[in-house]
């Protein structure tokens, strides 16, 4: 898999519009209800795209490290005032999609999510309990890709990734496997043995609670689970991993 190929969002909108000469007549005036009612129904879809382009932003998910790797030069924009990279977020939306093209054509049970991050655990938890997905948290027993004789081996069709750094064992084995590896990076992560990176804040609660809602959500909709993004059964805060607070 080349992860330097970028897929293009194609936004589609109606074009050549019919010309009709309006008549006098019942059959005109409906249309004319309809052509209103659904540019009504447009600009209520564009409200919400907005609302939740403004709700993703909000949750961090673009803001890496004051580190960039090479490997993550590509998907940077530009440093903020206070020396973070700012991630790309078109590309985290893109490959997003690309991922879950890749999972939804994948047996299910065979895809292995993994998460040493504890930030990362629920995340992990709730989109494998949405799709049916494997999952791995906490530290990850060596040669449960490579060794057949232990107890929770498994051969993974498709290895997913919280992080590169934090989940390198699993990322090694799936490599000698021949495994597929999508990696959720940020901009310190060295990818060099990643197929498909998905540059997000891979540190933050509400960061990785996003990008696994947004992989969970494109993943049911290509398995026609859920036919819209209102469809989604559990919100992003469903996904964030909940503080606990000390007992005095």
């Amino acid at each position: 898999m080349n992860d330097d190929n970028q897929i293009s969002d194609v936004n589609s909108s109606p074009e050549g519009e019919e010309n009709i000469v309006p008549t006098e007549t019942e059959e005109g005036i409906s249309g004319d209800s309809s052509d209103i009612a659904n540019e009504k129904d447009l600009d209520e879809g564009r409200q919400e795209g907005d609302n939740l382009e403004k709700m993703i932003l909000a949750t961090g998910i673009r803001v890496g490290t004051p580190v960039k790797t090479k490997f993550m030069t590509p998907f940077i924009v530009r440093a903020n005032p206070e020396g973070l990279y700012i991630l790309d977020i078109s590309k985290t939306l893109s490959r997003i999609d690309v991922a879950a093209k890749f999972i939804s054509r994948a047996e299910i049970s065979r895809v292995a999510i993994t998460s040493a991050r504890e930030y990362g655990k629920t995340p992990v938890l709730k989109f494998c309990e949405l799709t049916g997905a494997t999952r791995i948290l906490g530290r990850f027993m060596p040669g449960t890709f490579t060794n057949p004789s232990l107890p929770d081996y498994m051969e993974p069709e498709l290895v997913i990734v919280t992080d590169p750094q934090a989940d390198q064992q699993a990322v090694i084995e799936a490599t000698r496997a021949g495994v597929p590896v999508i990696a959720v990076s940020n901009s310190d992560n060295v990818t060099s043995k990643v197929d498909l990176i998905i540059p997000a804040n891979n540190r933050g609660r509400k960061a990785l609670a996003t990008v696994y809602w947004l992989l969970a959500r494109e993943v049911l909709k290509k398995q026609g689970k859920i036919r819209s993004d209102s469809g989604m059964p559990l919100s992003i805060d469903d996904f964030e991993t909940k503080l606990v607070e000390e007992t005095p």
